[in-house]
């Protein structure tokens, strides 16, 4: 889902953006201090609304103003958005780590003889039905369609009357939101703290690069393929190489294929 947003804004707005993991932790651990003093759905429900509120601010306070900027700016001020949401969720939540518990009360299943972590079918199923509703938005909706017409022509849509700067905002809210919810189903499988939106942030932009920057469906299909390599190398060779290794593999892609794994680079004559 990081990949994903990563991806969706990229899409829209030719931005890479690199304070998406710090939805991811911003949603987490306010999820993870609410359901301390409410219901787990109640501190869901917040914990997506504001961080879907965070990444509309960064889009109007910090994108928008200096949307005649050149893309490298543009990414510079991506980061500075990232250290200040870090910041102040370190000033809001202290230093030490939060932690939830398991949303279901068996903590491990069997699937196909093998036992699981309850929680990771959470994520896996919270992932499938977000991408499926991201799916369905840009295919069936008149919204998702502007969209998708604007990171294709950005002329030629507003000509048609569609708002390249609404569009742009839109693209933040979704992708915060879709950070928020992985943040959420998270929390319960490892300690969040205000800087661990670093380290989830730089995964989801190998994943978004692996499965081609400019499309949504190939930043999913990348995140699976990277969590597969990371899970093969901290099997076969070690944990200790894992990170290691799998940008390692970011780090060939972009040298040999940079218009990712999964798309093909188009050449057009002039």
């Amino acid at each position: 889902m990081v990949g994903l947003g990563i991806a969706l804004v990229y899409q829209v707005t030719g931005v890479i953006n690199f304070a998406q993991g710090d939805f991811v932790m911003l949603g987490g651990v306010l999820f993870a201090v609410l359901t301390e003093h409410m219901g787990t759905v109640e501190a869901a429900l917040i914990a997506l609304g504001v961080t879907t509120a965070v990444g509309a601010l960064i889009n109007l306070l910090v994108i928008a103003p200096a949307r005649k900027a050149t893309h490298d700016r543009l990414i510079i001020l991506t980061i500075g958005a990232s250290i200040t949401v870090q910041g102040a969720a370190l000033l809001a939540f202290g230093p030490d780590p939060h932690v939830t518990a398991r949303f279901s009360s068996n903590r491990t299943v069997s699937v196909f003889g093998a036992l699981l972590d309850s929680q990771y079918l959470w994520c896996a199923g919270t992932t499938a039905v977000a991408v499926l509703s991201m799916w369905l938005f840009l295919t069936r909706t008149t919204m998702g369609t502007a969209m998708r017409a604007t990171s294709m022509d950005r002329e030629t849509v507003q000509l048609m009357g569609v708002s390249p700067r609404r569009m742009a905002l839109l693209a933040f809210v979704l992708a915060a939101a879709l950070g928020a919810l992985g943040g959420i189903v998270l929390t319960p499988l490892q300690q969040f703290d205000a800087m661990v939106g670093v380290p989830l942030g730089l995964k989801g932009f190998a994943a978004a690069v692996l499965g081609g920057l400019s499309s949504p469906s190939g930043a999913v299909a990348g995140g699976l393929l990277f969590g597969l390599a990371e899970a093969m190398i901290a099997g076969y060779i070690g944990s200790t190489y894992k990170d290691t290794i799998g940008f390692g593999l970011l780090l060939a892609v972009l040298l040999f294929r940079p218009t990712g794994l999964l798309r093909r680079a188009t050449v057009v004559k002039v």
